[in-house]
């Protein structure tokens, strides 16, 4: 997700939370001793075939390809069950082994257990999320609760969590590596957060806790799917008048692929907002609203509200159960923040300044609109005032970034700063979910270190929003393992020859998304468990590549005019830059309170029931400007309530953004925006080692202190003192 339009203040971040800094980790071990361990760790898994197709090993070019070819949703539902039964049997093994537990034969032979369900997940991730047909919707519904209480099982067998805790207690008398040590700990530190210290009652009531909470996530998901998956059809020309020809052919195509006549405005953000910011019948604009804030909102079939009640109750039994006063102390044991106080602190230093400068757009708006200022007049009137402020009209901007050249401008980044190199693949090269995904191989200084996938266009049943998924990750404890990633959109496609134009912002979430799959691509962990980050420092990749979007380089060799083919003149860039802090009140309360609210909801003492008068509640004690609305409101907030990634979570965007601002300016004031030596260290000490270092401290190393608060005030206009 692409979120760049958020500020914070104060002191050092790190300094304000206390996190705990480590010295520099050692590798995981020469190749010759992770080649023994693995060899260890093998020969105490059993030797399974397993019979599913769905469960075989990757066959193919690029180190073996997920075989979407090959996919049903029998097939699917036929290997997840079998990949249950053949992990399960390795558990066991690893489990009830007589040897003493050592950090080969326990903590490489968890990594290595499962191998053909891991095979199976990212395909059923993708054929979920991407898809989203009736069949695999039931594959989902029915799953999900049998996936989560596999997952269970492993966590609550006592002599697994015996042998993992020996091996982590053990570590320095064992004289583990730091990377083995860090593995070991945070294995143990999982397995005791997740309830295997537990007694068996205890294990018991959190399974159907986990059990519970997995069935409600897959019910919200498909409800607000299916509210997605909705439109506003205009019938005369007159309702589209202001909309940019781009937007306006694309809901033409969006109606006529689904026998419509006129236009048709999808209920996705991708279609709403060009529709909110720039449709001139004000009835329209508030209808069209309406429906998108509703979604998941409506008391019908598709409701969430009572899912959510169930949701933030299963998960306050959970923490307490667990020894936590509620689900945000549960959930933020393993972030860089570590509590929700340091979190607060951080977002409440935002609001005030961020409600006063909302105050002051609403001002500018209202003199040119005459009238009060609703949630559904904020964007189309930001853009008059846009205008009359800065001559910048966005209409001017959307033909200098066609989708493909955006790409290829990000390619160019991605090499110029890392070496990495994108060649496209001829269709059929390797197989493919749908026909609109294309494949790029991926090269670091000339060798090939993977596959990235990319899905473009919105279709129904495929969720909303901009998401990168990982179908293999990199590690080399077990021979050298290459990534295949991929990043998702939801553009409106456009009918063919027709060039799919999209927003600045839109260029931007493109090249967030990419930061995710460099982040995924740069790996040179050794094992798989130091590929998975704390959760406010996933962010930060992804949203400092942003920044490269309108550096002259790229804008002069891909960002070009798709009529005139010249390259957006300078004076506009000015305008852009002179722009930049613009709307930022809007920008930054949106997210915001959406965070607050998030955090709000999930330390309350006694979890709501009453989900809509919550929302109200809490924005009403935040004092939430009236003209805008939440970014994600609670009904239709996918992070929160699909699974627990997100939860109490949200905060992170803004966490991360710190980093990010401050490593832009490490590259501003070298005086080249690509530094060699600056992208080097970026690669080296932030990219490329994944989780192996505490990730504050590798922050340090990387720039020399930690992150300066300052550089995201000057970014977002807002006071430095």
């Amino acid at each position: 997700m692409h979120r760049r339009h958020v500020l914070i203040g104060g002191a050092s971040l790190f300094a304000l939370t206390g996190c705990a800094t480590a010295g520099a980790m050692t590798a995981g071990g020469t190749p010759a001793s992770m080649a023994a361990d693995a060899a260890v760790a093998r020969s105490v898994l059993p030797q399974q075939t397993p019979r599913a197709e769905l469960l075989q090993p990757w066959s193919g070019p690029y180190g073996g390809v997920p075989p979407w070819d090959k996919v049903t949703a029998a097939k699917l539902r036929a290997a997840l069950l079998e990949g249950i039964d053949l992990q399960r049997a390795e558990i066991a093994a690893i489990a009830d082994n007589p040897a003493p537990p050592t950090f080969a034969n326990t903590l490489v032979a968890l990594q290595m257990a499962g191998e053909p369900i891991s095979r199976a997940y990212p395909i059923y991730g993708v054929m979920t999320s991407n898809i989203g047909s009736d069949d695999y919707n039931e594959i989902d519904t029915e799953l999900s609760p049998i996936l989560s209480a596999a997952s269970d099982e492993i966590t609550f067998n006592p002599k697994l969590f015996q042998r993992v805790r020996a091996v982590a207690d053990g570590a320095a008398a064992a004289g583990l590596t730091d990377a083995q040590t860090r593995i070991a700990t945070r294995a143990r530190d999982n397995f005791i957060r997740n309830g295997a210290a537990l007694d068996a009652a205890g294990k018991a009531e959190l399974g159907r806790i986990n059990t519970a909470l997995s069935s409600a996530f897959t019910s919200f998901g498909q409800k607000v799917v299916a509210d997605e998956n909705t439109w506003t059809v205009i019938t005369d020309e007159a309702g589209v008048a202001g909309l940019p020809a781009s937007n306006k052919a694309a809901a033409a195509s969006a109606a006529r692929s689904r026998n419509l006549q006129g236009w048709a405005i999808l209920n996705t953000r991708s279609s709403v907002d060009p529709f909110l910011s720039f449709a001139d019948d004000r009835a329209l604009r508030e209808q069209v609203w309406r429906k998108f804030v509703n979604r998941g909102d409506n008391g019908d079939a598709n409701d969430t509200n009572a899912t959510i009640a169930e949701i933030v109750k299963l998960r306050d039994q959970r923490a307490k159960l667990l020894g936590f006063r509620n689900h945000a102390e549960w959930r933020m044991q393993d972030t860089m923040a570590q509590t929700p106080a340091a979190a607060m602190s951080l977002m409440n230093r935002v609001w005030a300044p961020a409600k006063a400068r909302v105050a002051e757009e609403v001002a500018d708006m209202k003199a040119i609109a005459g009238f009060d200022i609703e949630p559904w007049d904020y964007l189309y009137f930001a853009e008059k005032v846009r205008k009359a402020k800065y001559d910048l009209d966005q209409n001017e901007l959307k033909p200098y970034f066609e989708l493909n050249n955006v790409r290829a401008g990000s390619f160019y980044m991605a090499e110029r700063l890392y070496g990495f190199t994108f060649e496209k693949l001829a269709p059929g090269t390797v197989p493919v979910f749908h026909p609109d995904v294309t494949v790029y191989q991926v090269k670091d200084h000339g060798r090939p270190v993977g596959l990235y996938y990319t899905d473009d266009f919105n279709r129904p049943g495929k969720r909303s929003g901009a998401w990168m998924t990982t179908y293999r990750s990199h590690s080399t404890y077990d021979g050298d393992k290459n990534v295949l990633a991929s990043n998702n959109n939801n553009f409106n496609k456009a009918d063919p020859g027709v060039p799919v134009l999209i927003s600045l912002d839109d260029a931007e979430t493109m090249f967030h998304e990419f930061g995710h799959a460099l982040h995924a691509f740069s790996s040179a962990v050794t094992y798989p468990a130091l590929d998975d980050v704390p959760r406010d420092f996933v962010e930060y990749p992804s949203q400092v590549h942003e920044h490269w979007v309108l550096t002259r380089p790229i804008l002069d060799g891909f960002m070009r005019h798709v009529e005139t083919g010249q390259p957006m003149p300078q004076s506009l860039v000015d305008k852009i830059e002179a722009a930049s802090t613009f709307n930022q009140g809007y920008a930054t309360v949106s997210y915001l309170s959406s965070a607050l609210v998030d955090m709000d909801l999930h330390t309350q003492a006694t979890p709501p029931t009453d989900i809509d008068a919550f929302e109200r509640n809490s924005l009403e004690r935040y004092g939430m400007p009236k003209e805008i609305v939440m970014r994600h409101r609670l009904p239709q907030f996918n992070h929160l309530f699909t699974s627990d990634a997100y939860s109490a979570g949200y905060y992170s965007y803004l966490w991360s953004e710190t980093m990010d601002a401050d490593t832009w300016a490490y590259f501003e004031e070298s005086g080249d925006v690509f530094n060699p030596d600056i992208a080097t260290r970026f690669k080296e000490i932030m990219l490329a080692p994944g989780n192996t270092t505490d990730r504050g401290e590798a922050y340090r190393q990387f720039r020399g202190r930690d992150p300066d608060v300052a550089a995201l005030l000057k970014v977002r206009g807002f006071p430095t003192n």
